[in-house]
């Protein structure tokens, strides 16, 4: 008869496997950690601390006493936590608070995704109902019917919503919102770290207005936000908000002992370095621990790869416990699906579960003993966040992460110390992105017009009223700027685009229920959604069925496949203006403007788990021109000297590979939002350079920060490249494209020579 192990055991057992041992790269252990209490603070409602006390809660963690302290002070407060160290009631308590002793007043919650919106108000609701307090607490999205709608304007104490619904559905109509502008007492902003890059940039934007309207109406709100661990979380609530803040963290929650694994499937060719499917060996790990009835969460990275691993386990496990214990959870999934898993999962009823990233965020799963991450997530705070998944309070839990060959999975499994040690990761946005703060000037004018002296979030923004006058969008009457248009501007601007060029992505895949899933800029469009392309949305593959480049239109269809694609650009890069430029001995840098004309040549069918070419065809599309912005690092006339042409070209283009992936690593954003150009002479200083120039008009901050962190992003490839045990180069380290038997020499030379 079959012994069940407990996880102990488990841990004890994969210990002694020689065969196991072997893929472990790194084995991390997090020590079991108490609690900090601190007593209910003096000023806090009775009924509150009675509720509290009937959960079972005697006492607050610190971070949860001290958000409510700096809170009360009149502080906006940003709160850095690990997942399930009960950061709710840091934002809960204040609020619910404030109510109690004001019935009048009023608070924003914003969530990044409508999940997370309902989870909270459930949760919120229950605190309520225990406290007997007469607080009325609504979800304001897509789906609240129009009857709600008016209740939650007219009586909405708290109103849960995204930043989407706030830029077109209550801002622009705020004079239907009266009672929430002039009694807001506070914003609440969870999963900070979410709001970076394109979309972080327009969200300050609609702070920005959110701020405006709320000074009209006489309020001035206070912000608690509340961040997973990145380098700057200060810096980025500050930006966002335009506010000060004070930084909280101190987490008081008690953890239990965590073993981090670090695995790398076994090679299958060392001279390549191709290995195992990472896939094919979480399925392997992860049946061996749903049949001792040790509950564990497996993460993938698209819905195909989550429906090849639950489909395994689901048979694996069938004999069991029946298939049932094993459930997917992924974005599209409907409300009532995803609460019939969640409820599960907290009871034990199910037993495991494979997830997109969907349950990444803070939705409330209980706490299961082990998870499995099928390659690197794509960020360390993302990663810390998956692997916050696993572990009740003081028991035990085991998270294991499984590299795929892709070179940023292969440089985090190799570099360990960088992963548990550093927190190396910048969430970066600009909220004044010429492209993007336009916009939204539009939207605010809409929504109440701009005196000539106004500032927009503390920006000078008369030329921008000037021009817009000008373009007959604005009517400057006297010393007032009217919006004078017939169009609704909020609703042609996305907050996650740059640009308000772009395609509309329809999906298809029912012909009598066609619909649209998502909109992209053109520049990126090209290589994203031309004909054949593989696009990814909410972890669904889609397939590109015809890309309608006159009527911005791409149509789609859902397919499931086991590669994804790749384009190439002919690109012609030409710096406009220098800002910064700065010199070692042995290398230049500099960032400024450049501009971008570039055409989508042929696109690569690149298979998911060893990165080969399978595959690849022409595309058919005109130029497109981009200004943004670019940093770039040259080869000086010395070191030119010790180079031919061919080996330096080679060089070129295996170091840029490799720049591309650690930067995007460094300042915290999706590879394809930062482009890599090699050039052998470049126009603007004649000289071997490679250039990393933001895919978004305007640019988002995103090369800026490479500029800053060039040295330190030199030497990581490098690092990166020399620890990769391919012979002469591979998908692992300087990508596909390496045409000699030299190229991982001649990369590892060009940047030692860089690195001095």
């Amino acid at each position: 008869m079959f012994q069940k192990r407990n996880l102990t055991d488990m841990i004890q057992l994969l210990k002694e496997d020689q065969a196991f041992s072997k893929q472990i790269v790194h084995w991390h252990t997090i020590e079991e950690k108490e609690a900090d209490y601190r007593d209910f603070p003096e000023g806090l409602d009775k009924r509150i601390v009675h509720a509290l006390q009937q959960r079972g809660i005697e006492k607050l963690y610190s971070h949860q006493a001290d958000a409510f302290l700096h809170s009360a002070a009149g502080k906006n407060v940003t709160l850095v936590t690990p997942t399930a160290s009960g950061k709710t009631l840091c934002y809960n308590l204040p609020v619910i608070q404030r109510i109690t002793e004001d019935q009048d007043a009023r608070s924003l919650y914003l969530f990044p995704t409508k999940a997370l919106s309902q989870d909270q108000k459930s949760e919120l609701n229950e605190l309520i109902d225990e406290i007997g307090a007469s607080i009325n607490c609504y979800t304001y999205d897509g789906d609240t019917s129009p009857s709600i709608r008016q209740k939650v304007r007219k009586a909405g104490h708290i109103v849960i919503t995204n930043p989407d619904m706030l830029h077109s559905a209550i801002l622009p109509h705020h004079t239907k919102w009266v009672s929430l502008f002039e009694n807001l007492k506070y914003i609440v902003i969870d999963e900070l770290h979410v709001y970076r890059g394109v979309f972080g940039s327009h969200v300050a934007n609609v702070i920005r207005r959110l701020m405006r309207i709320a000074e009209f109406y006489g309020s001035k709100p206070q912000f608690i936000c509340t961040s997973a661990t990145i380098a700057n979380p200060l810096e980025l609530a500050e930006t966002l908000t335009g506010q000060p803040m004070h930084l909280i963290s101190n987490n008081g929650a008690p953890s239990g002992r965590k073993h981090f694994l670090f695995y790398n499937p076994p090679m299958v060719n060392r001279s390549l370095n191709i290995r195992k499917s990472a896939t094919l060996e979480v399925r392997k790990l992860a049946s061996e621990f749903l049949k001792n009835g040790i509950q564990t969460i497996v993460f993938a990275r698209s819905r195909v790869r989550v429906e090849i691993i639950l489909t395994y386990l689901q048979e694996v496990m069938k004999p069991i416990v029946g298939p049932h214990s094993i459930q997917g959870y992924r974005g599209g999934y409907l409300p009532n699906e995803r609460r019939v898993i969640e409820k599960g999962l907290r009871s034990g009823d199910i037993k495991g579960v494979v997830s997109t990233n969907a349950l990444e965020l803070g939705v409330d799963i209980g706490q299961l003993q082990t998870c499995i991450m099928t390659g690197y997530p794509g960020t360390i705070s993302s990663a810390w966040q998956q692997a916050g998944r696993a572990g009740r309070r003081h028991n035990e839990a085991l998270i294991v992460m499984v590299a795929s060959s892709a070179p940023l999975d292969q440089y985090i499994v190799q570099n360990p110390d960088y992963f548990f040690k550093q927190n190396p990761e910048t969430a970066v946005i600009n909220p004044d992105n010429l492209v993007i703060l336009v916009d939204h000037i539009k939207c605010a004018a809409f929504e109440l017009p701009f005196k000539r002296t106004d500032t927009f979030g503390g920006a000078e923004i008369e030329d921008i009223l000037d021009y817009l006058a000008e373009e007959r969008v604005l009517h400057l009457t006297g010393n007032t700027y009217h919006w004078m248009n017939d169009a609704f501007p909020a609703h042609g601007i996305s907050l996650r685009s740059a640009s308000q060029e772009n395609v509309v992505i329809i999906d298809q895949s029912k012909r009598e229920k066609a619909k649209v899933i998502g909109e992209m800029d053109r520049f990126s469009a090209m290589t994203l959604l031309h004909d054949e392309a593989i696009y990814l949305h909410q972890g669904i593959q889609y397939q590109v069925e015809k890309l309608d480049w006159e009527e911005k239109k791409a149509f789609v269809r859902e397919v499931q496949v086991d590669y994804y694609t790749d384009a190439n650009l002919a690109v012609l890069l030409r710096v406009l203006e220098v800002d910064k430029e700065k010199k070692t001995e042995t290398a230049a840098f500099g960032f400024g403007d450049v501009t971008v004309q570039a055409k989508a040549t042929i696109f690569k069918k690149i298979k998911f788990e060893t990165h080969e070419n399978i595959g690849s065809g022409p595309i058919h599309l005109p130029e497109e021109e981009l200004h943004t912005n670019a940093a770039w690092v040259q080869v000086n006339d010395e070191e030119r000297q010790n180079w031919n042409d061919i080996k330096l070209e080679e060089a070129l283009l295996g170091t840029a590979n490799v720049l591309g992936h650690v930067a995007a690593l460094k300042v915290m954003c999706d590879p394809s939002d930062l482009h890599v150009f090699p050039q052998i002479k470049a126009v603007h200083n004649e000289k071997p350079t490679i250039f990393l120039y933001d895919r978004y008009p305007g640019g988002v901050g995103l090369s800026q920060k490479v500029y800053e962190q060039m040295p330190e992003i030199i030497s990581e490839a490098h690092r990166l490249i020399s620890r990769c045990p391919c012979e002469s180069g591979c998908p692992s380290c300087i990508g596909v494209g390496g045409s000699g038997d030299q190229t991982k020499n001649n990369a590892l030379r060009l940047l030692k020579g860089w690195k001095g």
